[in-house]
């Protein structure tokens, strides 16, 4: 039998600083007694910062605890507050006998990533179609028609007509479904809500973007990529392994798929519906907390995002990103004397949302450094503290900009 959970309450007079931006190591995150706290970050989403002043029962650095990340806020207590001090460790106990706790935490966190991540693609994909209306789904099948890719295509046209009954390209549809049937090598297996154990061949469709959807996934076996479909471009959001969890929101939230998920090698999935997923959250804290952290890292990684968004200067925003995926893999550049990244100059343009003439332009600029290399297409460095080096250059050219123009 576990023992019972020992909280720790703290008291903070007013204008006390609880925690701050960019501090290392958080291992605890605070939920409110009494009193408010006042939240703040570096970089302002207006419609987010509304809300951000917080009450008793409210809750503040979840996102960097359960992610293991840096502080991406600032807390200050805005009256006298006592808090409940949560470490990391805890959090499965906590949930255990209270489930309401772990579905405010999920529900708020779902809701925060959609916002955040619908304001990253406007910033850095201008020009994408909006993901999540069923219609796109047609255009993602005619993308995979175009490069010959006519099983993807074939299940996806099928999910535009169950998806769009009535939709203005139904008859075109069909026909392409009867165009490329003789193609086809292996026909998309459907399967029946609550059949939790699912297999997909490599490249096989889990989902697409636009397509309604009530279930999460959690990958036991294999691998599976994360995409987005946008100016007859496949943009690579992530690729998961064994032990992650996707699909989450769209089961959450009941709202289309933001993103399409493929099948990176042959996999087996576990799928959760809401029924599933409601009794879950009562008998498995560990899966739920394993979820939370999920949901934290990829908050953190948003937020980071964004924030790369409000460098001005192009070069210092690849400098960004390269240290974002630095600390995302939780590299020690103190320790650390070169490295080789997963990926190459195109994927970084990609990454920043830099058209192809501007990326073009910008990545010599950042391959004119000679500690910059490509090996096997991929981005070498041979001396690590280079990227926060120059970042912190970029920074400050950035902060003196500033400085002048209001006092101006």
């Amino acid at each position: 039998m576990s023992e019972p959970l020992q909280l720790v309450f703290l008291n903070f007079s007013k204008d006390s600083y609880i925690i701050v931006e960019g501090k290392r190591n958080a291992d605890r995150f605070f939920i409110i007694r009494s009193g408010k706290v006042r939240l703040s970050k570096e970089v302002k989403i207006v419609e987010e910062e509304q809300g951000d002043v917080l009450g008793p029962g409210d809750f503040f650095g979840v996102v960097s605890t359960m992610s293991g990340h840096s502080h991406i806020e600032t807390a200050v207590a805005r009256t006298d507050v006592t808090l409940i001090s949560v470490h990391r460790d805890q959090f499965p106990q906590l949930i255990q006998g209270n489930a309401p706790v772990a579905m405010k935490i999920i529900l708020q966190f779902s809701k925060r990533m959609r916002y955040l991540d619908d304001e990253l693609t406007r910033l850095t994909l201008k020009n994408s179609a909006a993901g999540e209306d069923p219609s796109h789904i047609y255009h993602v099948a005619e993308y995979y028609a175009k490069n010959n890719k006519f099983d993807q295509a074939f299940c996806v046209y099928q999910k535009y007509i169950k998806c769009c009954p009535k939709g203005e390209n139904v008859q075109n549809a069909v026909e392409r479904l009867k165009k490329i049937a003789p193609y086809i090598k292996t026909p998309p297996k459907e399967y029946k809500s609550g059949e939790m154990s699912r297999t997909y061949p490599k490249d096989a469709i889990v989902f697409c973007e636009g397509e309604s959807g009530d279930e999460l996934f959690i990958i036991q076996k294999g691998s599976v990529k994360i995409i987005k479909i946008t100016e007859d471009n496949e943009i690579l959001l992530a690729v998961l392994k064994s032990g992650d969890i996707f699909g989450e929101m769209a089961l959450l939230e009941s709202k289309p798929r933001a993103a399409g998920a493929v099948a990176y090698e042959d996999c087996q999935l576990m799928a959760v519906n809401r029924e599933n997923f409601q009794q879950m959250i009562k008998t498995q804290p560990q899966l739920i907390a394993r979820l939370t952290t999920l949901l934290s890292e990829r908050l953190w990684l948003i937020y980071r995002q964004l924030a790369n968004t409000q460098i001005t200067n192009p070069l210092g925003r690849m400098y960004d990103i390269l240290q974002i995926h630095l600390d995302k893999k939780k590299v020690d550049v103190d320790s650390v004397t070169n490295y080789s990244f997963d990926f190459g100059l195109k994927e970084l343009v990609n990454m920043v949302g830099f058209s192809q003439g501007e990326g073009t332009l910008v990545g010599k600029k950042l391959m004119e450094n000679k500690t910059f290399q490509i090996i096997n297409d991929k981005i070498f460095v041979k001396d690590l503290k280079e990227i926060p080096r120059q970042l912190t250059y970029f920074r400050k050219m950035q902060q003196l900009e500033r400085t002048r123009a209001l006092s101006k």
